[in-house]
């Protein structure tokens, strides 16, 4: 199995392969997400201090929070296994 990293911004890299979701952080069931995750010390904060624009869930209960939109994450994601797909 292949790790697929992912630019977040800023330089930082999640690993696609771990990623449930990605999701604004703007509804209040997010925020809540991102309010457990702290309070479990699960919470990764890659925004460099900038607004919060995308948050990324990992399947190990990990919640990642980016300055990058939602939609240009998931593009990121998208490009990385087609890439793959591509090499097969």
């Amino acid at each position: 199995m292949d790790i697929k990293l992912v630019n977040i911004g800023f330089g930082n890299m999640v690993s696609a392969n771990r990623v449930v979701a990605i999701v604004s952080p703007e509804s209040a069931p997010i925020k809540r997400i991102i309010q457990e995750g702290r309070q479990r010390g699960m919470v990764i904060d890659a925004t460099y201090g900038r607004k919060t624009r995308a948050v990324i869930i990992a399947d190990s209960g990990h919640v990642v929070l980016s300055a990058v939109q939602p939609e240009t994450v998931a593009h990121r994601v998208a490009m990385k296994e087609a890439d793959v797909d591509g090499r097969d």
